[in-house]
């Protein structure tokens, strides 16, 4: 049962991923950054501004290549997946242990 779950999970996520590819031919897919920029200048008439400059190109005084971009963005899930299954797995012992203690009494 487990198996067939699994099955169908995976198969929907690379439906998930590949689909848009073939549904809109030639459309440009683009970041949340650039919509929202596109949407500022239509709605005041203006070019976009940053507020600040971010802390490591002001450090290195230029802008990052897209490489070490995604590299940093990749450590930063890893992260945040490794204290999300951490946190996961603490509540899934304490649930264990606290069943154990009731079977005690």
């Amino acid at each position: 049962m487990q198996y067939l779950i699994f099955k169908h999970a995976l198969v929907a996520a690379v439906l998930l991923a590949v689909v848009p590819f073939f549904a809109k031919k030639g459309a440009e897919f683009g970041g949340s950054d650039d919509a929202g920029s596109v949407m500022v200048e239509e709605i005041k008439g203006e070019a976009y501004e940053p507020w600040f400059t971010p802390v490591i190109e002001s450090l290195t005084g230029s802008e990052l290549p897209g490489e070490i971009e995604s590299l940093i963005f990749c450590v930063q899930t890893g992260i945040g997946v490794g204290v999300i299954a951490f946190l996961m797995g603490r509540f899934y012992e304490r649930k264990k242990w606290e069943d154990k203690e009731e079977e005690k009494k």
